[in-house]
């Protein structure tokens, strides 16, 4: 599989989650504070709910419902109730074109 269009970086705001489906994975895309883009999966291990409902502070998208915060960064949760972690996945950008593979994810470290 190879990286496709998720959205253009024109059409992100900061601190606000974008939701976008590839291959039937759903992703969230966050441009953060400090300018940088995160792509993790966007349903909450918790609950089963969109994480991009949810709310941005640093590096951080808190889930609205039950407010497990996820690390953008790493993917793991922060905070219970949620336990496990979402998949971060490899952005790339294009001129103004964002790309995503869905089926590729960073290696987070463990600890």
């Amino acid at each position: 599989m190879t990286a496709q269009r998720a959205c253009a970086v024109s059409e992100l705001e900061q601190d606000t989650p974008l939701r976008v489906v590839l291959d039937g994975v759903p992703i969230a895309v966050v441009l953060d504070s400090d300018g940088e883009i995160h792509a993790i999966g966007d349903t909450c291990t918790h609950g089963d709910i969109s994480l991009s409902e949810g709310f941005v502070e640093g590096k951080t998208l808190e889930c609205w419902a039950h407010g497990s915060a996820f690390s953008l960064d790493t993917g793991k949760p922060l905070n219970l109730p949620a336990y496990e972690p979402v998949p971060v996945y490899v952005v790339q950008i294009d001129g103004d074109d964002l790309l995503i593979d869905p089926q590729l994810t960073k290696d987070v470290p463990v600890a």
